[in-house]
C-alpha cells in the first residue's frame, strides 16, 4: 500500500514538473516573438547607442556592443568593426583591421592593460577556424582593441577585428 502511494506521488510530481516546463517554454516563445515584432527599429537604435553619445563618440567602452560601429574589410580579407570617432592625433587612426598583435604593438606601443578569454567557438568539436580565443588590449586615453586568434590556440597572436575609439578610456579593463 505504501509503495502504491509513493508511486502515485512520484507520478503526480513528474506530471506537474512536465506541465510547468511546457508552460514556461510556451510563455518564453510568446514573449520573445511579441517583443521582437513590437519595435525592431527601437531595439536596434538602443543597441547602436549603448555606451555612445549623440555625436557617435564612445563614452563607456564596456557598454559598447558588437554591431554598433562601422563594418569594414581589412588586411588579408579580415572582417572587423570600427566604433567611435578617433581623438585628434590618436595613434589608433593608423590601425587597420586584420593587423597582427605584433604589428599593432610595434606601431603604437604596449597597452596599459590586456587580457583574453575563450569564445564559444572553442567548444565546437570540428571547428578549425579562427576566433576560438579573443585578446583585448586597453590603451589609456585612446580606446580598446580586440583580436581574434588564428586557427588553433595560439594565445600570443591574433588579428585585429575591432577598434573602439574612446578618448576617455581608463587604464584598466
Amino acid at each position: 500500500m505504501k509503495i502504491r502511494e509513493s508511486s502515485r506521488l512520484m507520478q503526480l510530481t513528474l506530471a506537474l514538473c512536465a506541465s510547468a516546463l511546457v508552460a514556461s517554454c510556451g510563455t518564453a516563445g510568446k514573449s520573445q516573438s511579441s517583443s521582437a515584432g513590437a519595435a525592431p527599429a527601437a531595439q536596434s537604435a538602443a543597441k547602436s547607442t549603448a555606451g555612445m553619445n549623440a555625436q557617435g563618440e564612445v563614452v563607456d567602452s564596456k557598454l559598447v556592443e558588437a554591431g554598433s560601429g562601422k563594418a569594414v574589410k581589412g588586411i588579408n580579407d579580415w572582417e572587423g568593426e570600427i566604433t567611435g570617432i578617433p581623438a585628434p592625433g590618436s595613434k589608433f587612426a593608423q590601425l587597420q583591421i586584420g593587423m597582427s598583435m605584433r604589428q599593432v604593438t610595434d606601431m603604437i606601443g604596449q597597452p596599459s592593460d590586456q587580457g583574453g578569454h575563450v569564445t564559444g567557438k572553442a567548444w565546437i568539436p570540428w571547428y578549425f577556424g579562427s576566433d576560438k580565443y579573443r585578446h583585448e588590449m586597453v590603451y589609456k586615453g585612446m580606446g580598446r582593441l580586440l583580436f581574434a586568434s588564428p586557427s588553433g590556440f595560439d594565445f600570443g597572436s591574433g588579428n585585429l577585428i575591432w577598434i573602439i575609439h574612446n578618448k576617455s578610456e581608463g587604464a584598466y579593463r
